[in-house]
């Protein structure tokens, strides 16, 4: 897997994820430190150009930066389920395929403090160089797992007492529903929504008031959204 960005790159390091070679531009002092750090956890540097840089980069924004490491590691949801301590929020994506959405969502899961995101196999994007660098690093401490079936994972997670919360126009206010517990929240593809036999599993719909001209908004954004809220409402429980 090739990930490119100052940002995306460090964190890797930081978190101790296997790099095997780094390409960095020469004279970028910022590049150039992460090269060092990187060659001590056995990484091996190489020194380019800008040119050559534009060249390995699959966007051509790589800020000076190429990383080539192992392929992302999934979890599964007991992984999730165990470490979530504080937090008991689980974000579920239906089907969505944008992998600058997916990115984004895993930026806002960390910050906001979700247990982890469970993605699909099949019509949905996988973690990969793209969703990796618009997480800006966030995707190293993100449980993500990958399922053939989220709705089994839905099942599974009623199960254990969580409440399911599909995020739809047609919801209720967001901030009227009690989140305060263990919840999943299930967001789906930009413009299909969440599919109809998800939300009849769901316990419910819950949707983000809106006032002006457009109908909807993005999904990651949707998603930080409903995050936050979860967020809100604990620590008014605590």
């Amino acid at each position: 897997m090739i990930v490119e960005g100052k940002n995306a790159v460090k964190e890797l390091v930081k978190a101790g994820r296997t790099i095997d070679k780094i390409c960095v531009q020469k004279g970028d002092k910022a590049a150039e430190s992460l090269a060092l750090a990187a060659k001590e956890r056995g990484a091996r540097a190489v020194f380019c150009t800008r040119e050559n840089l534009d060249k390995l980069s699959p966007s051509g924004k790589h800020q000076g930066v190429v990383a080539y490491t192992t392929e992302f590691a999934y979890s599964d949801m007991e992984d999730i389920l165990a470490g979530a301590e504080d937090s008991r929020l689980v974000v579920i994506l239906d089907g969505v395929e944008d992998p600058h959405n997916l990115g984004s969502i895993l930026r806002s899961a960390e910050c906001l403090g979700a247990a982890g995101v469970v993605i699909g196999k099949h019509r949905a994007v996988p973690v990969n160089d793209t969703v990796i660098k618009t997480s800006c690093g966030a995707a190293e401490y993100v449980k993500v797992a990958r399922v053939t079936n989220i709705n089994d994972v839905i099942r599974d997670l009623k199960d254990r007492f969580f409440k399911v919360y599909a995020m739809d126009m047609d919801g209720v206010d967001v901030s009227s529903a009690d989140l305060s517990g263990d919840v999943a929240l299930v967001l789906g593809a930009e413009g299909s929504g969440v599919s109809a036999l998800t939300k009849k599993l769901a316990d419910g719909s819950v949707r983000i008031p809106m006032t002006g001209e457009i109908s909807s908004m993005n999904v990651s954004v949707a998603a930080g959204i409903g995050m936050y809220e979860y967020t809100r409402q604990r620590s008014l429980r605590k």
